[in-house]
């Protein structure tokens, strides 16, 4: 199991990274708050969780370990895969991921595409007494935001690789930067429009 991968982000999307370490190039899987909170920093430090399958090996990798150990026990839920994990850390930021589930806040994983009712109830029910234990420190993530190059398309091919239909996207979007405010970031723009597909 890789723990962290120290290297250069050789390129970066909402949705997944391009580490180089060694001379090899990982393709990680990330949500929309560590793209976030990563900025512009070519050199980082990422903490990754595999997950392997018969037809493939994907790497899942966060900018704080607090959020790498949410997407570990979101995976513990039964219903709960990697890419509903992640959408669930696009959508909350660690932070609210962990109050929503101390008080009970099913309406908040309700919102989630992908999470039914069922599993909203589901993710309560195991993890609440595994939050309480999670320590305090480094949970909190500070959400900056940095001009990125073509806005719409970065946040499109975000939305589409979370698993949005690229038609249902692109009007999503359309919508939110008609109506928000000029200058609006990716990561912006991708929870607006998480919000209007809830």
């Amino acid at each position: 199991m890789i723990g962290y991968l120290k290297g250069e982000i050789t390129h970066k999307t909402p949705a997944f990274l391009y580490i180089e370490v060694g001379g090899v190039g990982y393709h990680v899987n990330t949500s929309v708050n560590s793209f976030s909170d990563l900025g512009e920093k070519k050199r980082v430090k990422v903490y990754t969780h595999m997950i392997v399958k018969e037809d493939s090996d994907t790497i899942y990798g966060f900018s704080t370990m607090a959020e790498r150990d949410l997407f570990v026990l979101l995976l513990s839920v039964k219903g709960v895969g990697g890419n509903t994990a992640r959408v669930i850390l696009s959508y909350m930021n660690p932070n609210e991921v962990k109050r929503a589930i101390m008080h009970e806040n099913v309406s908040a994983f309700k919102s989630v595409k992908g999470v039914g009712p069922k599993t909203a109830k589901q993710i309560l029910l195991d993890l609440k007494e595994k939050v309480t234990k999670l320590a305090d420190n480094n949970i909190d993530l500070e959400i900056t935001g940095e001009s990125v190059h073509n806005t719409r398309d970065e946040a499109a091919a975000a939305l589409q690789a979370l698993g949005f239909q690229k038609a249902l996207v692109e009007k999503k979007i359309a919508f939110v930067l008609q109506n928000g405010d000029d200058g609006m970031e990716v990561e912006q723009i991708i929870k607006e429009v998480l919000k209007q597909l809830s």
